[in-house]
């Protein structure tokens, strides 16, 4: 597996087959991680489909599988990158982290993806 990330608070490996394995560390990791599983699975009952799929969750390791997104976006303007967030808005979440390396771009999808829900909250239900 080659690393893609590897900070204080997880490491993010992409597996030779195309999976993407975090996993969580450091301060409230099991928060993080909760948080990421819930928004994930939320987002996959709403059928977005801009956003890593969640294939496995291991909560005793405190480790998730999803799937790639592509690769990582190193220029985006303002306004699309502002674009992107909003849309995701409309799905009930709101990310919290909306920063250029949370954004990827996959060619098989031919559009931009967000990735890294660790921060994210749902957004309460329209009345």
């Amino acid at each position: 597996m080659r690393k893609i990330k590897d900070t204080q608070r997880s490491t993010v490996r992409l597996s030779y087959d195309g999976r993407v394995q975090k996993v969580y560390r450091g301060p409230k990791a099991r928060e993080r991680f909760e948080t990421e599983v819930r928004i994930l699975r939320h987002l996959a009952g709403r059928k977005c489909s801009f956003v890593p799929t969640l294939l496995e969750a291991q909560p005793e390791r405190l480790t998730i599988w999803t799937t790639s997104c592509g690769q990582r976006v190193d220029h985006l303007s303002e306004e699309k990158r502002a674009d992107i967030f909003a849309e995701l808005e409309a799905y009930g979440v709101k990310h919290d982290d909306p920063d250029i390396r949370n954004v990827t771009y996959s060619q098989q999808d031919g559009r931009f993806c967000i990735v890294d829900f660790e921060f994210a909250t749902l957004l309460p239900e329209p009345a």
